[in-house]
């Protein structure tokens, strides 16, 4: 059963259509990834589903009931937590309290030591429980993404948008975050919706793969068929499509490309 649906969506800036009638869906219980070039419509698809933006056709079903007329600061009380591309921590606030604003909007019926020890749980479960007391400002980049991932779970979720958790990862702690969210999703019992560049993570860990281009739903399968797709090579590399190459590895040489040519440019 599909714990999230969205249902003929499209959502459009102008005269820029971001997502173009995207149906998929989300079965509880599973890791999901979420795929596609620069531009195509994955964060967007995100906004969406945490009531940032309001589509304008289709709808958004979690749990059997459409989100549409659920404000963005009750998404969460719905069951729903997200992490962002980018870290959104206070600087100069603890890890521990970072991680309380995100206990907030469901705490109200508790105790501040029973969140405070929830806290601190999911700070030990996220293995950063030795930063609880330090500063947020200077720690290393995983450290401060485990930050923001221990916020978004202090909400116990059902559903977890994960948006681009590898970036800025060297290759060891990539290879470790696979691993860790499926103990995760194993130990919370959470369904997870996964947004990642690194193809080689999400074809290894997800359930179900679907893959967006231009704002469309280009593929949809799992991913030992999405990975051979021809669509989805040629949508990753423009059109040069060699059928010994899977579309984990497409995407990769076109990283790759694309980070030679930024390094070219400075």
């Amino acid at each position: 059963m599909a714990l999230l649906e969205l249902r003929n969506v499209r959502q459009q800036f102008g005269g820029i259509v971001a997502l173009d009638d995207v149906t998929m869906d989300v079965p509880e219980g599973q890791i999901v990834g979420l795929i596609g070039p620069n531009g195509a419509g994955k964060t967007t698809a995100f906004n969406v589903i945490t009531r940032l933006y309001d589509p304008n056709e289709g709808d958004v079903v979690f749990d059997g009931k459409s989100l549409l007329k659920v404000a963005p600061q009750n998404v969460i009380r719905r069951g729903i937590a997200r992490t962002f591309q980018n870290n959104e921590l206070f600087p100069t606030m603890t890890v521990l309290d970072n991680v309380l604003v995100g206990a907030h909007s469901t705490s109200r019926f508790k105790r501040e030591g029973q969140v405070r020890r929830e806290a601190l749980e999911i700070l030990e479960l996220v293995e950063i429980g030795r930063y609880a007391n330090a500063y947020a400002v200077g720690l290393p980049f995983g450290t401060r993404k485990r930050v923001e991932l221990a916020r978004a779970l202090v909400a116990r979720p059902r559903l977890l948008l994960l948006d681009e958790p590898a970036g800025g990862l060297n290759h060891e702690e990539v290879e470790n975050l696979g691993a860790f969210i499926q103990r995760l999703r194993d130990e919370l019992k959470l369904t997870v919706l996964l947004v990642e560049h690194h193809m080689n993570l999400v074809m290894r860990i997800s359930d179900h793969v679907h893959v967006l281009n231009f704002g469309r739903m280009l593929a949809s399968g799992p991913p030992s068929q999405v990975q051979r797709d021809p669509k989805v090579i040629e949508a990753y590399l423009g059109g040069e499509i060699d059928e010994t190459e899977s579309a984990a590895e497409a995407a990769q040489h076109a990283a790759e490309l694309a980070q030679a040519q930024q390094e070219g440019e400075a």
